[in-house]
């Protein structure tokens, strides 16, 4: 029996939403998330990254202004026409959920996944690891950023599954501990867990694809 995408389903409509009534919700400066990682990828010559839940790229563009080349995949259109209108055409950016990947064959240095992952249900956040991990070249990096349980949003609304709950505006969330976050990310190579603030407490979650011997 083939499991029903909640982001297939629902999301695609909610960012449309919200990005129609909002615009630049959350401004141009980036996430401190995607400055650290910026400053990580460049340290360990990182050229090529993927973004999945890009938005209208205002984390890209930290990474671009460095010499790194960014592909990004995002589920709303009204979103991907912002990032051009303010950062141009350059930079590739896929249409669609990122419950959908791969949407090409390439290896990318790095991924850089920001506040997505909590969005999801457990097959979806399954998934969206395994295909990150695909893609990612030997050697490379990826960079998850979630939402941890030290929110004070964490048990507010519905409870729908274990640390899963629906709150304002339908929107499901997940809430990680560094426990839930070993189990699911153990397999991908992950090597580090901090803990950082962006208006709410978040785990920068850092993992390495190296070959097997």
């Amino acid at each position: 029996m083939c499991h029903k995408s909640e982001m297939e389903n629902e999301k695609p409509e909610f960012w449309e939403i919200n990005f129609i009534e909002k615009q630049e919700m959350w401004g141009f400066e980036p996430a401190n998330a995607a400055i650290l990682t910026k400053d990580f990828f460049v340290k360990n010559a990182v050229k090529n990254i993927l973004i999945p839940g890009i938005g209208y790229g205002r984390n890209a563009q930290v990474f671009r202004e460095n010499g790194i080349n960014v592909t990004g995949i995002e589920i709303s259109k009204t979103a991907i026409a912002m990032a051009e209108k303010h950062y141009g055409n350059e930079m590739k950016i896929y249409h669609g959920s990122v419950t959908n990947m791969p949407f090409d064959n390439c290896q990318y240095d790095g991924i850089f996944c920001y506040a997505l992952i909590h969005l999801l249900d457990r097959y979806e956040r399954e998934k969206l690891i395994s295909e990150c991990y695909n893609q990612l070249a030997e050697n490379g990096y990826m960079i998850f950023t979630t939402i941890t349980k030290e929110a004070s949003t964490y048990g507010q609304g519905q409870l729908i599954s274990k640390d899963r709950y629906e709150m304002f505006g339908g929107v499901k969330m997940y809430f990680y501990d560094r426990e839930s976050i070993a189990s699911e990310f153990s397999g991908a190579g992950l090597f580090e867990i901090t803990e950082i603030d962006e208006n709410y407490p978040f785990y920068l979650i850092k993992c390495r694809k190296v070959r097997s011997l």
